[in-house]
């Protein structure tokens, strides 16, 4: 029986990383984006709802990449790309916010990551 993990150390170094970032992005949505989020739209019902799915979806993402489903993989790709959106056309992130999202997508979408995950994801 195989056991699930949380990170998988045995990966290519950019996909270890980028499971790391979706956690570490998720966390930190949930500590400071939802009170903000709700704040600067004015749709507070809407806002927390977008939030609370691409928060959900970052930590599907990051599972799913470290127990090698393929799922996890697209999962995480989709809500990386959504992110990234919504850092470039939402207005009011930081600069330090826009690099996290742009090394998120680029590390998921190494060459290196998506020959690992052509071999060995299910």
């Amino acid at each position: 029986m195989r056991r699930t993990k949380w990170l998988d150390r045995t990966q290519p170094q950019t996909l270890y990383m980028a499971t790391l970032l979706m956690y570490i992005n998720a966390g930190l949505s949930l500590l400071f984006g939802l009170a903000a989020g709700t704040r600067i739209l004015g749709v507070a019902h809407l806002w927390l709802i977008v939030s609370l799915l691409l928060i959900v979806g970052q930590i599907v993402g990051g599972w799913g990449i470290a127990n090698e489903k393929n799922f996890g993989y697209i999962v995480a790709v989709v809500v990386a790309f959504v992110l990234l959106a919504l850092t470039i056309f939402g207005g009011g992130a930081s600069i330090i916010t826009l690099i996290f999202e742009i090394a998120l997508v680029a590390l998921l979408l190494h060459p290196q990551s998506r020959a690992y995950r052509k071999i060995w994801f299910r």
